[in-house]
C-alpha cells in the first residue's frame, strides 16, 4: 500500500500557513490540474490529491486532527465523503473562472466518488478523546494501573442508537427519499452542472424520527462519565501518549467508537532529575570523607543503596550506580543513577580544628598564611 504524501507538501505550503494561504495555493494548483483544462492522463488523480489536501487543511477541525495524528487521524475518523463534505468546490471554481463540473457533465463529486447522485450518511467512527494525566516519577519508573473518570458520549442503551422510541422505527425522509442528500441543477455561463448538498429535512441521515427516544431525545447517544482503567507501562516520560482502543466517543449510525489517548506529564522530583533513562542526583559529603574515603547511603527509586567513596574524591566527581535508573519504554534494561559529589566546607571551626589543619598544611608543604585549608577552599568555590 502506497504511503500518502503530506497534505502541506501536496499544496506546497508550510505547516503554519494561514487559511488564505492554503486557499490561494489550492486555487493555483486547481487551475493547473482541473480535468476541464488539463487533458493529461494523470491530471484527474492529481486533482483528487490536491482537492483532498485542501478539504482537510481548509477545515479547522480536520486540520487540527491531521496535525496531531497525521493521516491516521483522518482516515480512521472520516470517510471519503466526510472529508469533502462542507467544502463548496463549485463556488470556489466559479470564483477562479472555471466551471465546477468535470468532463462529461454531472457533479464535481463524480471525480471524488466515481458517480453522481446523493449519498446517505452511513456509519461513521466516533471522535477520539485526549486525557492529560499527571503522575510522579516513581509511577513513571515502575508503572501503575490508574482509574480515570472520562466524560464521553455513548450509544443510548434504551434505543440502541436508533434515536427512535422503543417500539417505533425511523421513517424514510420524503425530501431526499432516503439518500440523505439533494441534487440541484444550475445553468451558468460555463455550462450546466449539478451540485449536491445535505438534505435540509433529515440533515443527511435519510430518515425522520416521529417518536424520539426519551433517553437521548432522538440523538442516539447520551453523555456519561465512564471509569476506565489504564495501565501505565514502566518507562513513560512527559509527552508519552497511551492509546486505549475503543474508549473514545460513540460512533454514529452504528459506527465504531473512537479511541482514548492518555498523555503523560511526569511531575518534577525533589531529589532526582531525569536524563532519558538515567537519573541524576547530588550527594553531600564532608572533607574528611572525600579525603579518606567512606561508604555512604544514597536514596534510589527502589529504596536505599550503599555507595563507596574512594579516598581522594574531588568536588563535582560523578559516580554511577548501574541499573538504578528508569526502565526503557521500548527496550529492555534500565538506565543508571548518576551521583554527583558535593564536598561540604564547614563554616565554623574551633581553634583546635584550625590548629590541626594548619599542621596538616605544614606537613603537606603548603603555606597557608594563617588561613585554614577550609578557608582557602571556600575562596575558590
Amino acid at each position: 500500500m502506497a504511503t500518502k504524501r503530506d497534505y502541506y507538501e501536496i499544496l506546497g505550503v508550510e505547516k503554519k500557513a494561514s487559511a488564505d494561504e492554503v486557499k490561494s495555493a489550492y486555487r493555483k494548483l486547481a487551475m493547473q490540474f482541473h480535468p476541464d483544462k488539463n487533458k493529461s492522463p494523470d491530471a484527474e488523480e492529481k486533482f483528487k490529491e490536491i482537492s483532498e489536501a485542501y478539504a482537510v487543511l481548509s477545515d479547522q477541525g480536520k486540520r487540527q486532527q491531521y496535525d496531531q495524528f497525521g493521516h491516521a487521524g483522518i482516515d480512521q475518523r472520516y470517510s471519503q465523503e466526510d472529508i469533502f463534505r462542507g467544502v463548496d468546490f463549485e463556488d470556489l471554481f466559479r470564483d477562479i473562472g472555471m466551471g465546477g463540473r468535470p468532463r462529461g457533465g454531472g457533479s464535481i463529486f463524480d471525480i471524488f466518488f466515481g458517480g453522481g447522485g446523493g449519498r446517505r450518511e452511513g456509519p461513521s467512527r466516533g471522535s477520539d478523546l485526549l486525557y492529560e494525566l499527571a503522575i510522579n516519577l516513581e509511577d513513571a519508573a515502575n508503572g501503575k494501573a490508574v482509574e480515570l473518570e472520562v466524560p464521553r458520549t455513548e450509544t443510548c442503551d434504551v434505543c440502541h442508537g436508533s434515536g427512535a422510541k422503543p417500539g417505533t422505527s425511523p421513517k424514510t425522509c420524503s425530501t431526499c427519499r432516503g439518500s440523505g442528500q439533494v441534487n440541484r441543477t444550475q445553468n451558468t455561463p460555463f455550462g450546466r452542472f449539478m451540485t449536491t448538498s445535505t438534505c435540509p429535512t433529515c440533515r443527511g441521515t435519510g430518515t425522520i424520527i416521529d417518536s424520539p427516544c426519551s433517553a437521548c431525545h432522538g440523538g442516539g447517544t447520551v453523555q456519561r462519565r465512564r471509569k476506565i482503567e489504564v495501565k501505565i507501562p514502566p518507562g513513560v516520560d512527559t509527552g508519552s501518549r497511551l492509546r486505549v482502543t475503543g474508549e473514545g466517543e460513540a460512533g454514529a449510525k452504528g459506527g465504531p467508537p473512537g479511541d482514548l489517548y492518555v498523555e503523560i506529564n511526569v511531575r518534577p522530583h525533589n531529589i532526582f532529575t531525569r536524563d532519558e533513562n538515567d537519573l541524576i542526583m547530588e550527594a553531600t559529603i564532608s572533607f574528611t570523607q572525600a579525603a579518606l574515603g567512606d561508604e555512604i547511603i544514597v536514596p534510589t527509586l527502589d529504596g536505599k543503596a550503599e555507595m563507596k567513596i574512594p579516598p581522594g574524591t574531588q568536588n563535582g566527581q560523578v559516580f554511577r550506580l548501574k541499573g538504578k535508573g528508569i526502565p526503557g519504554l521500548h527496550i529492555s534494561g534500565k538506565g543508571d543513577q548518576l551521583v554527583k559529589i558535593k564536598v561540604a566546607v564547614p563554616t565554623k571551626l574551633t581553634d583546635r580544628q584550625k590548629e590541626l589543619l594548619r599542621e596538616f598544611a605544614h606537613l603537606s608543604g603548603e603555606k597557608t598564611k594563617g588561613k585554614s585549608i577550609f578557608e582557602k577552599v571556600r575562596e575558590h568555590i
